[in-house]
């Protein structure tokens, strides 16, 4: 009976020849209840740009934590780090002083270069045996071509390790982490490779100061010495370097500014409107800066009603002849007001005036804004007048006596006298901004003096101060170089001043080697021009 029993068993359990666990897995596998998964997997471009954000911070994580190196160049220590930046360049700081700023480069990379300290046993040196000056150039450029390669090194490291160890810190996966370390890698050497091709070796040219270095043109040189005697300016860059000491001190210590008797110094201001903190800004930069004219774009009032023209009695004591043109702000009560004054040129109608052997010309502004009973004519009316003008300069030309310079408040009017003047000065939109006219004419427009005006204390952010110095040849009026002079509006304390180079300069021959070497604590003399220092021209000479 038992065994009976057992056969049945046995037969019920192979069913179809299966066993009963395999039997019960074909029934679940048939009978499943589906799930539904309540996270979706990523989007690809969500993982990619995912990835990209690692990579970027993580790489920023690492130059920021141990991406820079401590370098002596010459008697100064520094210390030279790579930043992310949208426009690159280099940056040059000098605390408590200010900074420095070249447009060396475009690349997602900046230099910045920071004066940590100074050596005193090394500038002592240099003090002591003024012979090795000499080769302070070569000394400086080994230990910055050293830094940089050092900091090229370190910087790669930095980029990798702190992605890398990002990616591992997010993802968990040695795989996804060395992937970031990876593109961070590609991404600085992408970088390097685009600050390469587009490195300017003339960005030492056209430097930009801030903070007190921005009142010591002496650091850049005069333009005729930057752009016909780089020799010199070379000299002026080793002696700033072992003067650092006397740098710390005070700005007052820093060498004097030596004029180039055959270069004409011209402020060109704009739209002063009504403020009366321009014309101790105009005096000081005319003091400073030894300028020999003021040129003045008009708007120098705001309603050019005659209660207004007490504020234009300044003028005369400014200490340089102060040719003006009427803006759309000004009447012909301001304008008949200041032609009676002492030293000053009123231009309108294209007739030429010569002032500091320079020939100028201009056309007072068509309209006049402040006047509600006429409706203003806008760019045609401008365009007309600039016609007029265009025909008084091709007179001009006609009889041998070209204009050097046309002035105009509206850039509409100025840009018709394309062709006929080299180089056309207005103002107007409160933004300064240059550019070249189709058949080569500059354009150059100021931004606004008087920072906008008392107007200015409406707004939010005040208005910056502006002004332009432009350095001149006395030999042919061509225009060499200028300064832009920026400074904070009311109640700002800001200033910075950039050089630039007219577009097409020619570009300054190679090192030379000096033929003496300069003592620390003195500046090199300028190159003798001809007849005495101080000597001009007259501006019969040049006709």
């Amino acid at each position: 009976m038992a065994r009976a029993l057992r056969m049945l068993r046995g037969s019920l359990g192979r069913v179809g020849g299966a066993a009963p666990g395999a039997l019960l897995r074909r029934y679940r596998a048939h009978h499943r209840t589906p799930t539904v998964s309540l996270v979706s997997p990523p989007h690809p471009y969500a993982r990619a740009l995912g990835m990209a954000v690692v990579t970027l911070l993580g790489a920023w994580l690492g130059l920021l934590i141990v991406g820079s190196v401590h370098k002596p160049v010459g008697p100064v220590d520094t210390t030279m780090t790579l930043r992310p930046s949208v426009y690159g360049g280099t940056k040059i700081n000098v605390p408590p002083l200010g900074a420095l700023e070249l447009e060396s480069h475009h690349a997602p990379l900046r230099l910045d270069v920071d004066v940590s300290a100074l050596d005193p046993e090394r500038a002592g040196y240099l003090v002591n045996h003024p012979e090795r000056i000499t080769g302070l150039q070569q000394t400086v450029a080994r230990d910055v071509e050293s830094g940089t390669r050092d900091l090229a090194l370190r910087s790669c490291i930095a980029v990798v390790v702190g992605a890398t160890a990002l990616g591992l810190a997010v993802y968990r996966r040695p795989r996804r982490a060395l992937t970031a370390g990876a593109l961070a890698l590609a991404l600085l050497v992408s970088s390097g490779a685009t600050a390469y091709a587009t490195w300017n070796e003339k960005a030492i040219l056209e430097p930009k100061f801030s903070g007190l270095l921005a009142g010591a043109q002496s650091l850049v040189g005069d333009a005729r010495n930057i752009v016909t005697e780089f020799n010199v300016y070379q000299q002026e860059l080793a002696r700033l370097v072992t003067n650092v000491t006397k740098l710390y001190d005070a700005a007052s210590t820093l060498p004097t500014y030596q004029p180039d008797p055959n270069t004409t110094r011209v402020l060109h201001v704009s739209d002063i409107h009504l403020n009366p903190a321009a014309w101790s800004i105009i005096k000081s930069l005319v003091e400073q800066y030894e300028i020999d004219l003021i040129i003045d774009a008009g708007d120098t009032m705001d309603h050019g009603t005659s209660a207004e023209n007490p504020f234009l009695d300044p003028v005369e004591d400014l200490g340089a002849p102060f040719v003006w043109v009427r803006g759309n702000h000004d009447s012909q009560t301001t304008q008949e007001y200041l032609g009676e004054k002492a030293n000053v040129h009123v231009l309108d109608d294209g007739k030429p005036v010569e002032v500091a052997g320079l020939r100028i010309a201009g056309m007072g502004d068509p309209q006049f804004t402040p006047d509600r009973s006429v409706v203003a004519a806008g760019d045609p009316a401008e365009a007309a007048a600039g016609r007029k003008l265009a025909r008084t300069l091709r007179a001009q030309k006609a009889r041998g006596k070209p204009v050097d310079i046309a002035v105009a408040h509206n850039p509409v009017l100025a840009e018709q006298t394309d062709g006929e003047v080299p180089l056309a000065l207005t103002g107007h939109t409160h933004n300064r901004k240059q550019r070249t006219l189709d058949k080569g004419t500059l354009l150059m427009i100021e931004g606004s003096t008087g920072g906008g005006g008392l107007r200015a204390v409406e707004g939010k952010v005040p208005e910056n101060v502006s002004a332009s110095v432009l350095y001149f040849s006395q030999d042919t009026g061509q225009l060499q170089a200028w300064d832009e002079i920026t400074l904070g509006g009311l109640g700002m304390t800001t200033a910075e001043v950039s050089r630039h180079l007219p577009p097409g300069a020619a570009e300054p021959p190679g090192p030379a080697e000096p033929t003496e070497s300069p003592e620390p604590t003195e500046s090199p003399e300028s190159p003798a021009a001809p007849g005495s220092p101080g000597e001009r021209e007259s501006p019969a000479a040049r006709e």
